[in-house]
């Protein structure tokens, strides 16, 4: 099991140097609704990774976080992605991308049992940057509406991916595994931030 959580790290970090720094939000040209928005997540390893990480951390600290997380941060993002759209200023959002697939890796490394209050700030914050970020895409969409929905739907997706993931923590080889994903992921982190500070 320790050979498959040095395996999880070593694949996360080398899929995060191969990876360009928020490969997700190019900013141009988006196609289409649903399937394209259902599809865009994926396109990009920071979006991936801190979505996953979300259903990941709500899954080791348990209910209410369990659902709480995978609950606010689609809620927060639909809001971050308004303040997109309407051109809010914001700070430098790639870089709070970036700090939050660092910070989500590292508190699933660390198995921090942050209070439930902090948890939900924490997810919230970040959220409104990566939803900030496809906010700024939509306008340029054939249809906003589909594309949302299948973009947040795939989100809840990889929530639930994660939380998945995070049922292996109740095993003690298991939890090995799930802490050597999280430093794999804020590895990943360190690199898109190192690329946004570059």
């Amino acid at each position: 099991m320790r050979r498959l959580a040095v395996a999880a790290t070593s694949a996360a970090f080398a899929l995060s140097l191969a990876a360009s720094p928020a490969e997700a939000h190019t900013g141009t040209g988006l196609a289409g609704g649903f399937v394209s928005g259902f599809l865009h997540p994926l396109s990009g390893l920071d979006h991936l990774l801190a979505m996953v990480s979300v259903g990941l951390w709500g899954a080791i600290l348990g209910r209410p976080l369990l659902v709480a997380l995978p609950v606010i941060f689609p809620a927060m993002m639909a809001a971050g992605a308004a303040l997109g759209m309407l051109n809010t200023p914001m700070p430098p959002v790639e870089l709070g991308i970036a700090v939050s697939v660092l910070v989500l890796g590292a508190v699933i490394a660390f198995g921090a049992r942050a209070p439930v209050w902090l948890a939900c700030i924490l997810v919230g914050g970040f959220a409104l940057f990566h939803g900030y970020a496809h906010g700024r895409e939509l306008p340029s969409a054939a249809d906003p509406v589909g594309y949302s929905t299948g973009f947040v739907l795939c989100t809840g997706l990889l929530h639930v991916a994660g939380i998945g993931l995070g049922a292996l923590n109740d095993r003690r080889d298991g939890a090995i595994m799930v802490r050597g994903l999280g430093g794999g992921i804020a590895l990943a982190g360190m690199v898109f931030l190192y690329r946004v500070l570059a």
